[in-house]
């Protein structure tokens, strides 16, 4: 009985510390080298005029009635993260779209002051 007491608890102290280390945050204020470490290399970077450069990770999605399969792309899941001249990340951003990171045009998203750090 004790032993199956501490085989749970052991189980739930491990899924609960996987669970809250999600690689996909990134705090505010860390260098863009720890940045690369913890999320690898991003699927594109783009331009922020003179503010320094973005990040962008893209995770495709893949649901077919609320269950994942692995046929029948609905959306992507993306995650910029603003890097300023120091190498610094000032902030972050997470969405969900319908095209490609081959899509994302910087111009564009320049005009819609979409490149710019809030």
């Amino acid at each position: 009985m004790k032993k199956t007491i501490l085989m749970s608890a052991f189980l739930a102290l491990f899924v609960f510390s996987c669970a809250s280390t999600s690689s996909a945050t990134v705090a505010v204020g860390e260098a863009k080298s720890k940045v690369l470490k913890n999320l690898g290399n991003p699927v594109r970077i783009l331009d922020n005029n003179q503010n320094g450069e973005i990040l962008v990770y893209a995770d495709q999605v893949f649901t077919e009635e609320g269950t994942t399969s692995l046929a029948g792309s609905n959306y992507w899941r993306y995650n910029y993260v603003y890097i300023n001249k120091e190498g610094k990340v000032t902030s972050t951003r997470q969405e969900k779209q319908n095209y490609p990171p081959q899509a994302i045009d910087s111009a564009k998203m320049e005009g819609l002051n979409l490149l710019t750090a809030k």
